[in-house]
C-alpha cells in the first residue's frame, strides 16, 4: 500500500476549498463558524443556538469539564477549542489544521490555553498524552477516491490507532462525520467531486466501527441526518440573503457553486443517500493482543 498521506485528500486540495477566505464564510455560517452539522433540539432553535448544542452534546458524551489536555483533530476556526478552555475548563487546548486562515482566525481569540498546529494529523507527536480528542468533519478527507476497501480501511485503522497511543488510560474521542448511507461514491455528483471536495471520499459506518476494534469501546453513536438537512438549509438560506456581499467578495460563479453544493447535500441528506454520524468512543487501555 502508498504511504497513507498519499491516499487522502492533499493540501492542495483542501486549500482550494477553505482558502476562498474567512470574510465570504462569515456571511453565511454561525458566529463561531462551525462548519459541521449543528444539533437542533428544538423548532426554534437559531442556528447559533444549534451549533452551540452540537458542541456541548460532543464534550459531554466524553466528560470533558476540567480535564487537563484536548486535542481538536481539523480544528477549524476554533470555536469549540474557545468554548471548551472557556466554559468546560480544559487547561490546554491543542488544535490541528492545514489552513492558515484558521490559526490567523485562532489568534484573535488572545486565548493563552490554546496551540494550534498547521500540521497533518498524520504527523502529529505530542509533547504530553492528551486527556480527551475531537474530530470533526475529517475522516471525510482522510481518504481519496478510487482507492480499494482495503486501502480505505487501513486509514481509518490508522487514524484510530495514532489517538490511542495520544490518549492516557481511560481517554475518550468524539468523532463526527458525514457517512455513506443509500450509496457509494459513483452515486455522487460528479461536481462535488471536482468543484467542492476534490480528493475527499466518504468512510460509512461500518468502516469506522470495524476501524476502532480491539482500540475502543462504541460509547455511543447516532444518525443525525435530519440535522444536517436542516444546517444546510440555514447555510443556503444566509447565503442567498448576502448574495450581493458574497458576490463582491469571490464573484458571481463561486456563489453559484456554493449554493447548488449546499442544494445537493441538502438532498443527500433528505433522501438518506447520506448520514450525519456521531460517535463517542473509550479508550481499551490493553487492547486484545497486546
Amino acid at each position: 500500500m502508498e504511504n497513507s498521506a498519499s491516499l487522502g485528500a492533499s493540501v492542495q486540495a483542501l486549500e482550494y476549498h477553505y482558502n476562498i477566505g474567512n470574510e465570504f464564510y462569515e456571511l453565511w455560517l454561525d458566529k463561531s463558524l462551525s462548519y459541521t452539522s449543528a444539533l437542533y433540539r428544538s423548532d426554534d432553535d437559531t442556528l447559533e443556538q444549534a451549533q452551540t448544542h452540537k458542541v456541548d452534546y460532543h464534550f459531554e458524551e466524553i466528560h470533558l469539564r476540567g480535564v487537563e489536555r484536548l486535542l481538536d483533530v481539523g480544528c477549524g476556526w476554533g470555536g469549540q477549542l474557545q468554548r471548551a478552555t472557556t466554559h468546560y475548563d480544559v487547561k490546554h487546548a491543542v488544535g490541528l489544521t492545514l489552513n492558515e486562515p484558521h490559526i490567523d482566525w485562532i489568534g484573535n481569540f488572545n486565548n493563552p490555553r490554546i496551540k494550534v498546529r498547521l500540521e497533518n494529523w498524520r504527523d502529529h507527536k505530542p509533547d504530553e498524552p492528551y486527556d480527551r480528542i475531537c474530530a470533526w468533519g475529517v475522516l471525510e478527507h482522510a481518504a481519496r477516491p478510487g482507492i480499494s476497501d482495503a486501502e480505505k480501511q487501513a486509514i481509518y485503522r490508522e487514524f484510530f490507532e495514532l489517538c490511542h497511543g495520544w490518549l492516557k488510560p481511560g481517554g475518550e474521542v468524539s468523532v463526527q462525520t458525514i457517512t455513506y448511507e443509500n450509496a457509494t461514491r459513483a452515486d455522487l455528483n460528479a461536481f462535488i467531486e471536482q468543484e467542492i471536495f476534490p480528493e475527499s471520499d466518504l468512510p460509512s459506518q461500518a468502516d469506522i466501527v470495524r476501524a476502532r476494534e480491539h482500540l475502543f469501546e462504541i460509547t455511543r453513536m447516532r444518525n443525525d441526518r435530519t440535522h444536517y438537512e436542516r444546517t444546510l438549509r440555514e447555510w443556503r438560506h444566509r447565503l442567498r440573503a448576502n448574495a450581493a456581499a458574497a458576490t463582491d467578495l469571490v464573484g458571481e460563479d463561486a456563489v453559484k457553486k456554493y449554493e447548488k453544493y449546499l442544494s445537493l447535500f441538502m438532498i443527500g441528506f433528505h433522501t438518506a443517500t447520506m448520514n450525519l454520524s456521531r460517535f463517542a468512543f473509550k479508550r481499551i487501555d490493553t487492547p486484545r493482543g497486546r
